[in-house]
């Protein structure tokens, strides 16, 4: 069970709730569900009953009581525990081991991840000023638009529906991959700046991290291959390389993709593939085995995840208009 899935979990066991009449309240639109916090336990962990409480007019402790149990009746769930003043704690049955599930569903839709039909039917008209920045933008949420089902048409004229600050000046100069980056990277009512700092290959530059944390996951790639293993969805343990914090960016993937489309956001997109990269660079060293280690069952769960981490980031930077090369 991936977090989407298990979000669509929470949000049903919500409608039941109301259904029969224990909770009388608005069902959102989704559920927020995390890797526990201190004092959490299991799998994943949802504030939903904190949510509900105030309209439900109860306290969320009670709220969390009535989820409880339709949560565990849930396929794919094992274990429920309420803590604090209401968070819902879950574990998944090891059959539904959320990396497995999660990594499982990258590698079967490929660059299509995090694609839906949010925008389903929808022509979205986008009318930008004569101007690099605003026509770069567009372009971008055209292509992000289409990943949820949408079409997105670019025109000048008035009134204006995109109009991002310009840049200061030409940013071809940095070559195209960089000069997307400037413009593409912080959000629209921020000045791009227009420097090297875009060229430069270490760790200050977000754009560098991004490309190399892909060429990372290339490499581990013909690595595992040179040692006679490949990769194989499994549990990864989060302690390490912290992959706990890179399943849950790649989950969170398909929801920025759909906010960077409704919003008309590409800066949403670029600012995740950052979150993902870095939470991909410390754990990308543990994927190989070391010194007289021997191929196991986590290396190859370790380098499948590694392997879903680079298609996260090459479709991402794909549509920014980003090159993301297999060597960096």
């Amino acid at each position: 069970m991936t977090p989407v899935e298990l979000s669509r979990t929470v949000l049903c066991a919500v409608r039941c709730a109301v259904d029969e009449g224990e909770l009388s309240v608005r069902v959102p639109e989704r559920a927020v569900v995390t890797v526990p916090g201190p004092g959490g336990c299991g799998d994943y962990a949802t504030n939903i009953a904190l949510q509900l409480a105030r309209p439900a007019g109860q306290s969320p402790l009670r709220v969390a009581e009535i989820l409880a149990p339709r949560l565990v009746a849930a396929a794919g769930v094992a274990d429920v525990v309420v803590t604090g003043p209401g968070f819902l704690n879950i574990s998944l049955s090891p059959a539904a081991s959320p990396t497995a599930t999660l990594v499982a569903e990258i590698r079967a839709l490929g660059s299509g991840y995090g694609h839906g039909d949010a925008l389903a039917g929808q022509v979205v008209a986008l009318r930008v000023p004569y101007d690099v920045r605003a026509e770069v933008v567009a372009d971008a949420v055209v292509r992000i638009v289409a990943t949820q089902g949408g079409r997105g048409e670019v025109g000048h004229g008035e009134p204006v529906s995109l109009r991002p600050v310009p840049a200061p000046e030409d940013p071809a100069p940095l070559g195209p991959d960089a000069a997307q980056w400037a413009l593409l990277h912080p959000a629209a009512h921020d000045r791009p700046r227009i420097t090297a700092d875009h060229l430069v290959q270490r760790e200050s530059n977000p754009l560098f991290r991004v490309r190399y944390a892909h060429a990372r996951t290339r490499a581990v790639g013909r690595g595992a291959g040179r040692l006679g293993f490949g990769a194989e969805p499994g549990d990864v343990p989060a302690a390490p390389g912290a992959s706990g914090v890179l399943v849950t960016a790649l989950a969170d993937y398909p929801r920025i993709l759909t906010a960077a489309a409704t919003h008309r956001a590409p800066d949403r997109l670029a600012r995740h593939l950052v979150t993902v990269a870095d939470a991909a660079l410390p754990f990308l060293p543990t994927v190989l085995p070391r010194g007289d280690e021997k191929p196991s069952v986590a290396h190859r769960a370790r380098l499948a995840l590694a392997e879903a981490t680079g298609t996260v980031l090459a479709g991402g930077l794909s549509l920014l208009g980003i090159d993301a090369p297999d060597h960096l």
